[in-house]
Parts: C-alpha cells; structure tokens; sequence
C-alpha cells in the first residue's frame, strides 16, 4: 500500500513510518523536506497544489498546529492550520482516484475540554471545545462531514476522524518529559492533594490502531476516540515515574488554592507551572476506547496504560 503522511516529520509521523513502512510505501508531506529514513520522498504543500505528489492508496493527516500550553500563540495560526490545511488536504483525498482511506488526527478537546468526575468521554458525546486548538479541530471535522457522509455506506473511500488523547511515547517531549524532569532532580511532587484520573495513549497502542484501520477494509467510517485501556490518577503517574527511575518520588499535599495561586505567577512570569499546565496535570479525563476496539475486534490493546508510561519515562532517562 502507498501511504501519504502528512506531518510526517513529526513524533507521530516518525513513529507511524518506522512501524508501516516495511510493509508500506511512505511519502512525507511536511513544510521540510530533509532525507528520513522509511521515506521514499517528502513533498512539500506546493507540491501538492502544483499535482507533483504521487497517486497513492491512503493519507494519514497529523499535520496540525499543537496545543500551546503558554497560551503563546494567536489563535488565527490554529484556524489556519489546523483547519485549512486538513480542508485542502481532505479536498485531495475526495478527488483521488486512487486514495481509498483517510485517517485524519483530530483531538479529544474537540470534543470537549474537560471531563466531569465519575464521567467517562464516549463519541457521542455534544462537542464543547474551549479555546481555538479544540475550536479549529472541530471546525475541521465539520468541514469533512459536510462534504462526505461518514453515516454512509461508501465502498471506494473510507473516512476515519481519530480523536487521541495526550500521545506519549519514547522521543516525546511534552508534560510528561517536564513532570519526569521535576522528579528526577528530586523536586517532592506538590499536588499530592489532587485526586483525579486520566487516560492516555500509548505511541504503541497507536501503531497498533493505525496498522488495523489500514489493513481492515470492514471497518466504517466514522468518529473514533483513541485511548489506552486502563485510566491513571496523578499520584499513580508519579509513582510509576519513580518506578522507572528505581526511586521512591516524593509527594507534597500542598492545599489546590495554594497551587492555584503559584501557578498564575507563573502564567504572568512564565513559569513551568502556569495555569494551563497545572489545569492539565490534575484535571479529570477519563475517555473511552471501546468502539474502536469494537471495530477492530479485540478485547484488549497490547500495552497496558502503566507499562506505556514506563516505557516512555525509560527513554527520558536514556
């Protein structure tokens, strides 16, 4: 099968391509365009308005605007992004006559932005997105649902909306990475106080996805949340952490106003610990991932949530 992935450059895309391309032929679309291995060639968006990309048979899209947990960037870049890109993009696919199935990465804060305690996120859920990166997501999934059918029964292409929860894995530099990095220098972890519970996804568990959406050709269309199976609370993340590093992590029950307070200095000074971060580090959100494993058949994905954590805090160290 040849694959286009656009953002290919990217955490993801250099793990999509390291995992399909000895099966698969891989070509990049990506704003650089350097040799990488798994590669045949990288294109740039010219090329693809100029019909220099080659006819393939499925498009990953992951290009995208990240969350900027700075609250740094205006939210015009996201629309731009985000929203127009995954436009012209999907336009491409719809009038491929080759590219038979389109996975486009959205996000769970599409859907919404935080969830309820007690509550779990399932695919029918009203979206509510706050802020423009949940906000430019949505805006690109309505755009694919008002020209394509995902309800419909449509043999000669298939259209999968993929909304993940945070992606970690070996290479990943995010909030994982600084909470390791506070851990590791032996800072005690001062929200000990917060109970709360979140899923993740495991790079692994993604691949694997991603593997059967492509290699399936019974799966339907559709919205699909991406998660692992298990949910963790903060303090078992920290553990796990400590596990990891063969260390016994320290854990400070500092009162949430307190914190709450330390961590708007720090949206004012820029701090590590600002508001944003603090928001994501002990908000519930706990997301389901069974119609996708339904759709795949399996009962379980391969990695547990604990030893993906593991595995990614294992790499930090190295």
């Amino acid at each position: 099968m040849k694959i286009l992935i656009t953002g290919v450059h990217g955490f993801v895309g250099t793990n999509l391509t390291e995992a399909l391309h000895g099966e698969h032929t891989i070509y990049g679309l990506d704003i650089i365009s350097p040799a990488k291995d798994g590669v045949e060639h990288t294109y740039s968006w010219d090329d693809l308005d100029n019909g220099r990309v080659p006819d393939v048979d499925a498009i990953i899209h992951l290009a995208g605007k990240a969350h900027d947990t700075k609250n740094q960037s205006a939210a015009d870049v996201y629309f731009k992004v985000n929203t127009d890109l995954t436009k012209k993009i999907f336009d491409y696919f719809l009038k491929s006559s080759t590219a038979r199935k389109f996975v486009f990465f959205s996000s769970v804060k599409a859907a919404a932005d935080c969830v309820p305690d007690g509550m779990v996120l399932t695919e029918d859920v009203t979206p509510q997105p706050v802020g423009p990166y949940g906000e430019s997501k949505i805006r690109a999934e309505e755009y694919i649902r008002s020209v394509y059918d995902l309800d419909g029964v449509r043999a000669d292409k298939r259209v999968f909306i993929l909304r993940p929860c945070m992606i970690h894995g070996p290479g990943n530099k995010g909030n994982l990475n600084l909470l390791y990095k506070v851990i590791s220098r032996g800072v005690p972890y001062p929200l000990g106080a917060y109970d709360n519970l979140r899923t993740f996804t495991s790079i692994d568990n993604l691949k694997f996805i991603i593997s059967g959406l492509l290699t399936k050709d019974d799966v339907a269309s559709g919205i699909y949340h991406i998660a692992d199976d298990e949910a963790l609370s903060t303090r078992e993340l920290v553990e796990t952490i400590g596990e990891a590093m063969a260390r016994r992590p320290k854990i400070w029950r500092i009162p949430q106003w307190l914190m709450g307070g330390i961590a708007k200095v720090g949206d004012v000074i820029h701090l590590p610990l600002n508001s944003e971060r603090l928001r994501k580090l002990t908000e519930n959100y706990v997301v389901s991932n069974a119609k996708i494993k339904q759709a795949l058949e399996v009962e379980k994905l391969p990695v547990r949530a604990r030893d993906g954590i593991l595995n990614t805090i294992r790499s930090f160290a190295q």
